[in-house]
């Protein structure tokens, strides 16, 4: 293990070693590694915080997330910046990706210290596209997708009610970005961080790898405790979002070394990766086990969610546990292993094929 990196002493809980004793309070601050802040933001969600991350950088700092557009969030960035942040400026913020919770001050932040916004291409247009739907009438072609799933007239018109909802989450973002790609060095301070590329969760999300000393800035790709939402959604009703996570995850067991100090948006940082990324991938191979019996008798994806859920869903929650449901059936029907018919209420009824069962 590189010197100055976080010692993995600590404790140990499902082979991973959690090394810090102490978790930041908003507005405060732990250091992680040599030049590296951790703190954390409140969510008004069942998962209740996201990490974000300060780099020194020179002067001033790079912000890896932002969090999401609430005024708690701002309060906790107005007391980082006056606090642990030194009043020094924010020179660049680097999103890892476009759900809210990760860019929803991205533009407030760009914009106070006219800073550049850092993303991958397919992360900074997707997230423009979504905050341009705000204001605008639910399409139909979400209502077919929600029918088709096995929701009810009173679920899909309270989709329609909420439509749009992703914009006001997320401050107006900025009009240009740099791009960031796979492989490319991003010089932050005195320090190169590599740029790791995932899907899956989200369709180009960065990770950054300092490999000088193995710290790994890994967003949503890679998580302690939780395995990241994999969705379908009525945009692209065919995609294969849990195939390229699956790919995704063991292209980074091939490419990152298995002592890398992993720091997460959320949870907490630890040391573990190879046997995380494992847990992962065999977390997902254990739901396909289960869906595919489930499938025996024909289903709506509204009917398989006891099979991949470890809780009841309720209506908090029904759009991502929809689509998680509909990635893993769609990763079946691209397998080979499902196929689905649509009666003539627009309902789709999955079942096993012949060669599957």
């Amino acid at each position: 293990m590189a010197d100055g990196v976080a010692g993995s002493e600590g404790r140990i809980e499902r082979g991973l070693t959690y090394p810090l004793a102490d978790v930041p309070e908003a507005g405060a601050a732990v250091e992680v590694a040599p030049g590296i802040l951790w703190l954390r933001l409140p969510l008004p969600l069942s998962l209740n915080h996201i990490n974000v991350y300060a780099l020194a950088d020179g002067d001033g700092w790079t912000l890896v997330d932002t969090g999401l557009k609430t005024e708690a969030s701002r309060a906790g960035w107005e007391a980082a910046l006056a606090g642990p942040l030194g009043g020094k400026p924010v020179k660049r913020v680097i999103c890892t990706h476009m759900h809210p919770d990760h860019i929803g001050l991205a533009g407030w932040l760009c914009e106070r210290f006219d800073a550049p916004l850092l993303m991958s291409r397919l992360e900074y247009v997707t997230a423009r596209m979504l905050i341009a739907d705000e204001g605008q009438p639910a399409p139909d072609s979400g209502e077919v997708f929600y029918r088709a799933a096995g929701w009810s007239d009173e679920q899909i018109a309270r989709w329609r009610t909420g439509y749009g909802g992703f914009g006001k989450a997320v401050t107006a973002m900025p009009s240009a970005y740099l791009r960031l790609s796979d492989n490319d060095l991003v010089r932050i301070g005195e320090d190169d961080w590599r740029v790791v590329i995932g899907e899956g969760h989200s369709p180009e999300h960065v990770s950054l790898w300092r490999e000088n000393d193995g710290v790994f800035l890994a967003g949503d790709q890679i998580l302690p405790r939780i395995s990241s939402n994999v969705s379908v959604w009525p945009t692209e009703p065919e995609a294969d979002p849990l195939g390229e996570w699956l790919r995704s995850l063991e292209a980074l067991k091939a490419r990152l070394p298995g002592d890398l100090f992993v720091l997460p948006s959320h949870g907490e940082p630890f040391y573990g990766v190879t046997t995380r990324l494992d847990a992962l991938i065999r977390g997902h191979e254990v739901a396909l086990k289960r869906l595919e019996r489930t499938l025996k008798t024909p289903s709506r994806a509204v009917d398989v969610f006891s099979a991949l859920f470890a809780r009841p869903v309720g209506d908090e929650v029904l759009s991502m546990a929809t689509g998680e449901a509909i990635a893993h059936l769609n990763y079946l029907a691209r397998e080979g292993r499902a196929r689905r018919s649509r009666d003539e209420a627009g309902v789709d009824w999955w079942t096993l094929t012949e060669t599957a069962q």
